[in-house]
């Protein structure tokens, strides 16, 4: 991968379109990006980054941070366009983040969504490829073959991040590596593994809870007859390898027991069976006889009450013969009972409806009513039109009632339309006032939002100057003090130091030893070395009052420097302020702020203004045109009434003559309806009576003729023997009933076992049912007990078989697990069998860790003159700690390996850049050696002496062997002397600019 070009707006601390050369760059091998603090090298590595990935390293891309620059306008959008060769592709990648801008139409803004392009340099020009956020991003990772981390820790090499990496604990530097090297698959195996032992383990605990179910359905099932010393329960839980030879053994002695108890009860119940018969038999017998003695002392007891019943039945036969005699009249009396009772109810239904009818027809026969009837119903229906006529009269009335309602409500709506025309002009001038003055207050509104801006600009700049102006005059009075210390230390180290140089002497004879040359004068002899005089002054005491110092001078530069800050911000708030006080401006301020409130309220209203006086023009056309249009119907209702007048005069004479005195058609024909009904029913009531009494004479011949064919002399006493049927009946029931008795008393006469038994002493079978009764319940007492045996060793003998196959399944279950916990132990570095305690993603880190040591120790060896190597070390961590991602540096002068964290500042960033190195190296390797021509290495340079300085630029420029160029951003002013090629950030008051520099223009 190389990068080309680079170009940035409104992004960061840039608010000016910038344009970054990195082939002008390039071509030196190594380049310097520099500048002040906060004039944004960083920024240049975050847009590189943002434009490959969408987003910037580590912590600057947390929520809530802006990517857009506070400098720039807000109508200029915030754009990355980053051109590059990746997998001999040139590409271009253009990016927006989604940001706020004005609105093209009104005031406010709007959000823009993030935008992304990707093009690619063919022979014919660039060739757009897409515009999705995830298809560039998946083939930028794809190209590049990094994510954008392993980017940002390949790439931009970030030295603070390796000098944490160096000394951190094994823990933080497998998190680093997991994240370069992708090993998220060998910590899915482990966790693989891991699921698969606890479902193994599971299915052999769920294995065991089912083999001890079983068993305890076993206990359940043998009950007392087993011994409950060999249960396997107390002695065995789930997981006992003993448990299944427990269960076995336990279930063959519970089997052995039931089938013993299964015999005696077997022989029990036969002894039980035969005792049950005899006592059964004996209590039959007892039945019988005592049935056979109940039977003949019955017969003798009926047998004389029906002797008793004798008198009785003779009366019941002559009772029922008078009433079969009486039935053959009962129907001629029925009949003329009802001929009666019909004749009775017609001559007194024709009574009342002659006291209905009128004096003249009180005495009228059936031809007379009925001529009347027919001359009533014709005049009845000569009603029907002048009924339909006087439909129309009525008619006639709500039309003349609703022509009346619509000219009053005419006449009203007139005399209204008339008052608002007459209005219409003193209307039409206010609204045309209120358009014209909320359309000047709009005008005013715009004027002073123009002025409002910039006075509020003014008045925050002076505020902001008064503040400076504070901060500069508590910056002076600190400055002031912090100088008289810092005179005040350099005097007393100074006053240290010449003591110290006057007892040195002293300091120097401490060294000496006997028989050794002196290091002053080369002699072996030392007769009379220096003492230390009292308050003598060691070379602790200097350094402590020269640390003092120092520290005193940091403390007074870095309030100068923030003094100097202070006034230049001040002399730019100053002059952003111009000349009036913070008091002018903030009431200028406050006025515009009133006055242009005032007017934008005053300016709202010119919508609803000129709203109102459309309407209001719409409202008078329309009422001029109906003013017309209400004479003309006006003018035609008065020709409908006129007409209707007419109409109902000449349909009211005629119903007059037709309603006969009646106040409407319908009470007319009311009353002749009524009429009709009193004639139709007189007429009917009198045919009806002379029917009845010619029935009534014909019923009387009729029962005298059927009395006399029956034997009765009267017709009185024929009635008098008649019966209803229920009665006949029940007295033929009572004679069936002797008849049927006396016959079964013959029968049981002739039996002779009944005789016999009551010969015989009485019997008792209460006492012999007793008797069998006991036999019959230790009989059931025996057979339950005989089949509660029996289902007893049926279930024993089942539930072992169920045992059995549950202990076959689980032996496979069992070997399965064993073997899945061993490779889970071993790969999470539990096992006994993993020494080291290392899991399998640390061993594949620790792998690459002792792959980037090798890559790392090339270049440190360099850097540090052969002195230190890097080592990567796997011993086993102290306590209950993992191994394998250990890291040691070997000294080479004094021949030990010590941690990586004994070494100073320098040596620091002498080991922690050639691990960084190392590093991409490795992971250009793992990526599949995709070349890296370009790299980043963001500051560390400032700790280093000028020869450790030029043995690290020395390895630096040896990258240029595998055609790299390297961009060092650093601050540390004596790389811009060393280096040729150099990209400047300059801050400025509107936002940083880039400038391609050489050593050369900076002479």
């Amino acid at each position: 991968m190389r990068l080309h070009r680079l170009a940035v707006t409104a992004f960061g601390p840039f608010a000016e379109p910038q344009e970054i050369d990195f082939d002008a760059l390039s071509g030196a091998g190594i380049f310097l990006l520099h500048g002040p603090t906060g004039a944004g090298k960083t920024s240049v590595l975050d847009a590189v980054c943002y434009a490959l990935y969408g987003s910037v390293p580590g912590p600057r891309q947390a929520p809530g941070t802006s990517l857009r620059s506070d400098h720039a306008s807000a109508g200029t959008p915030t754009e990355v366009t980053l051109e590059l060769t990746a997998g001999g592709r040139r590409l271009e990648i253009t990016r927006r983040p989604e940001q706020e801008r004005p609105k093209k139409r009104g005031t406010g803004t709007t959000k823009d969504k993030a935008q992304s392009r990707l093009r690619e340099h063919t022979g014919e020009g660039w060739e757009p490829l897409s515009r999705s956020h995830q298809e560039i991003g998946e083939e930028i990772e794809q190209l590049l073959g990094m994510s954008r981390e392993q980017f940002c820790q390949v790439v931009l090499l970030p030295q603070g991040e390796f000098a944490k990496f160096l000394r951190a604990d094994e823990a933080a530097r497998g998190r680093l590596l997991g994240r370069l090297f992708d090993t998220r698959r060998f910590a899915a195996v482990e966790a693989l593994l891991g699921e698969r032992r606890r479902a193994a383990e599971a299915k052999v605990r769920a294995g065991d809870e089912k083999v001890l179910h079983t068993a305890q359905r076993l206990a359940q099932a043998a009950g007392d007859s087993a011994d409950l010393r060999a249960w396997p329960l107390p002695g065995h839980q789930p997981g006992d390898p003993g448990l299944a030879e427990a269960v076995r053994a336990w279930a063959a002695v519970a089997r052995c027991s039931a089938r013993e108890r299964l015999d005696v009860a077997e022989y029990a119940l036969a002894a039980v069976e035969s005792r049950h018969h005899a006592a059964r038999r004996a209590a039959e017998d007892a039945r019988e006889l005592d049935r056979l003695q109940r039977r003949h002392a019955e017969t003798v007891r009926r047998a004389a009450l029906l002797a008793e019943a004798e008198p009785e039945r003779e009366r019941v036969r002559e009772l029922l013969d008078r009433a079969r005699r009486g039935a053959l009249v009962a129907p001629a009396l029925e009949l003329r009972g009802a001929a009666s009772a019909a004749h009775l109810a017609a001559a007194h239904a024709e009574a009342a409806t002659r006291a209905e009818l009128p004096p003249q027809l009180k005495d009228a026969g059936t031809e007379q009513l009925a001529a009347v009837e027919q001359r009533l119903r014709e005049d009845l229906g000569a009603l029907g039109a002048a009924h339909r006529a006087e439909q129309r009269s009525s008619e006639i009335g709500r039309e003349r009632a609703d022509l009346e309602r619509e000219s009053r409500a005419a006449e009203e709506q007139h005399q209204e339309s008339a008052e608002w025309l007459e209005r219409w002009e003193a209307t039409r001038t206010a609204l045309q006032e209120r358009v014209d003055a909320a359309q000047q207050a709009a005008t005013l509104a715009e004027q002073l939002a123009g002025r409002l801006e910039p006075a509020r600009m003014h008045l925050s700049a002076a505020r902001r100057r008064d503040e400076l102006a504070a901060d500069a005059d508590r910056a002076e009075a600190e400055l002031l003090t912090l100088r008289e210390e810092s005179a005040a230390a350099r005097e007393r180290w100074l006053e240290l130091k010449e003591a110290r140089l006057r007892g040195i002497a002293a300091e120097l004879a401490e060294a000496l030893v006997a028989g050794e040359a002196c290091t002053v004068c080369g002699s072996a002899e030392h007769p009379a070395p220096a003492r230390p005089a009292p308050g003598h002054v060691d070379r602790a005491a200097e350094d402590a009052a020269h640390g003092l110092f120092e520290r005193a001078e940091q403390a007074r530069a870095a309030v100068e420097r923030r003094l100097a800050a202070a006034r230049e911000a001040r002399a730019e708030a100053a002059a952003a302020a111009g000349d009036a006080t913070t008091a002018e401006l903030l009431a200028l301020t406050s006025d515009l702020s009133a006055r242009h409130a005032a007017a934008h309220a005053a300016a709202a209203g010119l919508h609803s203004a000129r709203e109102r006086l459309a309407r209001a023009e719409r409202e008078h056309a329309t009422r001029s045109s109906e003013r017309q249009g209400a004479e003309t119907r006006a003018a035609a209702r008065a020709s409908r009434r006129e007409a209707l007048d007419r109409e109902q005069a000449a349909l009211e004479a005629e119903l007059t003559l037709v309603r006969d005195g009646a106040p409407t058609v319908a009470a007319r024909a009311r009353t002749l309806e009524d009429r009709v009904r009193m004639v139709s029913s007189a007429a009917g009531a009198l045919r009806r009576a002379e029917g009845t009494a010619a029935r009534l004479k014909e019923a009387d011949d009729q029962l005298a003729d059927a009395a006399f064919k029956a034997g009765f002399d009267t017709i009185e006493a024929a009635a008098e023997a008649v019966l209803p049927e229920y009665e006949r009946t029940t007295l033929q029931h009572r004679l069936d009933a002797w008849q049927t008795e006396e016959a079964l008393l013959a029968d049981r006469r002739g039996e002779t076992g009944a005789a016999e038994a009551a010969a015989l002493p009485p019997a008792e079978p209460e006492r012999a049912e007793a008797y069998a009764a006991r036999a019959a319940a230790r009989l059931r007492t025996a057979g339950s007990a005989a089949d509660a045996a029996r289902e007893r060793c049926t279930e024993l003998d089942r539930l072992s078989r169920q045992a059995e196959q549950e202990l076959r399944a689980l032996g496979p279950l069992r070997e399965a697990y064993d073997r899945v916990a061993r490779l889970a132990g071993l790969t999470a570095g539990t096992s006994a069998d993993n020494e080291r305690k290392m899991r399998l993603e640390a061993y594949v880190l620790a792998a690459r860790l002792e792959q980037v040591a090798a890559a790392a120790t090339v270049r440190l060896l360099r850097m540090s003159g052969g002195r230190y190597t890097l080592v990567h070390s796997d011993a086993r961590a102290g306590g209950r700690g993992r191994s394998g991602l250990g890291l040691h540096v070997v000294d080479a002068w004094t021949g030990s390996e010590r941690d990586t964290a004994t070494l100073s500042g320098g040596e620091t960033f002498f080991a922690s850049l050639a691990l960084a190195l190392g590093l991409a190296d490795v992971v250009t390797d793992e990526a599949g050696g995709m070349r890296l021509d370009t790299l980043f290495i963001d500051e560390g340079f400032g700790s280093l002496d000028d020869q450790a300085l030029d043995e690290v630029l020395d390895v630096l420029d040896s990258l240029r062997e595998r055609d790299r160029s390297v961009g060092i951003v650093s601050h540390v002013a004596d790389l811009r002397t060393r280096v040729q090629a150099q990209l400047e950030i300059v801050k400025q008051r509107g936002g940083s600019i880039v400038r391609h520099r050489t050593a050369a223009l900076t002479d």
